[in-house]
């Protein structure tokens, strides 16, 4: 007998903003296939002109609250080349650490709360609190713990305010670090208990090979800095020149827009930053690779939430480090109040969000107003690979019936923890 599948999730659960699947299966042939995001443009990139650049670099971090710090950053960086402003050491070593909070909150967000109830049969964290309740209380402590580490340096994670051009607007007390750093040991140990849970599961099997981009750094696994790097080339690529190698395009069931390079898709993200800078990982990530069964490289997209949790480790031991040193030098607030004069110019800025790379770019003039923005956003980058796997996935579970499709073809929605509000773009119609 035929069979004849028609799949339509109208908002796919555990995941930020809205996005649509639809699906059709007939005689285990795959028809059609699409993952639409529905959320209304953002217009963020035409609000942001004619403001002064103090203004930019705080309307911008409101692109996204889980992402903040990240856009943030990237704000600051595109701000900071415009203006030809050089910052400390210290304020490099601050915005790492951060960083480095944020990667840890969203990642924990996404592997317990977003994609951890698949992994246990349940549809929300909320039956584990009475089936799991330490490892809910597990998740909950590391979750504080990144907010706290990224509040620690920009006085809130959500929206950070003491982040400005050309340093911060305050400086912590080396107390605070001590107090830290004794949290981030403690944070070290709940994910190695995450690294023993996660390595129970059983993931469904999809293995296809793709392009790879994301920024590298010579001295570091890269999140803050570095240049763009495909895993189609052998030479990076400097952020200023995006444009001319990372390809927007628009589709006429999305309002967010998609990306090619050097393929007709590529994947952001953390299995991007894995594969792409696996050597610049700390021991202590490496051995959790292993544990949890991830080679390298890795073609598995429902290994990016096992990817994701060895950058939590990566993160925190790094972040280790970093409370050390500024632990061993100490504090130097004059460093950190930088008075900036107004000035035209254009700047990229390049940063990795938890989801991927992530571009500003800013033009200003001489009074310091910007003329124009853009916005390169990780989930809309990564929807063309995202609907590349679902047309590779769908076929072979084509025998499955309508509910286990829907539901495997939502589990890999998930697993690209795609931030949709985000990605939603100023778009120009013809």
């Amino acid at each position: 007998m035929a069979q004849h599948n028609s799949i339509n999730v109208h908002h796919v659960t555990r995941v930020e903003g809205h996005g649509d699947i639809t699906a059709e299966i007939k005689d285990g042939i795959l028809q059609q296939l699409r993952f639409s995001v529905v959320e209304a443009p953002r217009f963020f990139e035409a609000f942001l002109r004619g403001h002064h650049f103090n203004e930019v670099i705080h309307m911008s971090s409101r692109v996204c609250g889980i992402c903040a710090v990240s856009h943030k950053c990237a704000a600051l960086k595109a701000t900071e080349s415009a203006l030809r402003v050089k910052v400390s050491r210290q304020t490099k070593l601050l915005r790492r650490l951060a960083y480095h909070g944020e990667i840890l909150s969203s990642h924990i967000l996404h592997i317990y709360f977003l994609a951890g109830p698949d992994f246990f049969g349940v549809s929300s964290i909320l039956p584990l609190v009475e089936r799991e309740p330490d490892m809910v209380r597990r998740a909950m402590r590391l979750k504080k713990l990144g907010y706290d580490l990224s509040a620690l340096v920009v006085g809130r994670h959500t929206h950070p305010i003491a982040m400005t051009v050309g340093g911060f607007t305050f400086t912590l007390e080396v107390a605070h670090l001590a107090e830290m750093q004794d949290r981030v040991t403690q944070g070290l140990e709940d994910l190695r208990d995450t690294v023993r849970t996660l390595r129970k599961i059983e993931l469904p099997h999809l293995e296809r090979e793709t392009e790879y981009v994301s920024l590298t750094h010579p001295n570091r696994y890269a999140f803050y800095d570095g240049e763009i790097l495909s895993s189609d080339r052998d030479e990076s690529v400097s952020r200023d020149k995006y444009r001319e190698v990372i390809k927007e395009y628009v589709v006429d069931y999305s309002t967010a827009k998609y990306a090619r390079w050097n393929r007709p898709e590529y994947m952001t993200g953390a299995l991007a930053r894995f594969n792409n800078n696996y050597d610049q990982l700390t021991d202590g990530a490496k051995t959790a690779a292993d544990e949890l069964g991830l080679p390298h490289p890795c073609h598995k997209p429902f290994m990016i939430t096992i990817a994701q949790l060895v950058e939590c480790i990566h993160c925190l031991e790094d972040a280790g480090k970093i409370l050390q040193t500024l632990l061993v030098l100490g504090i130097q607030p004059d460093t950190e109040h930088t008075k900036i004069k107004d000035r035209a110019g254009t700047g990229v800025g390049a940063v990795e969000a938890p989801r991927g790379i992530l571009f500003h770019e800013y033009q200003y003039d001489d009074r310091g107003k910007c003329l124009s923005a853009n916005m390169v956003i990780p989930t809309a980058q990564n929807l063309a690979n995202l609907e590349a796997d679902m047309r590779a996935f769908a076929p072979t579970i084509a025998h499955e019936s309508a509910e286990t499709i829907t539901h495997l073809l939502e589990m890999l929605v998930r697993a690209y923890d795609p931030c949709i509000s985000c990605s939603t773009h100023v778009i120009h119609r013809r």
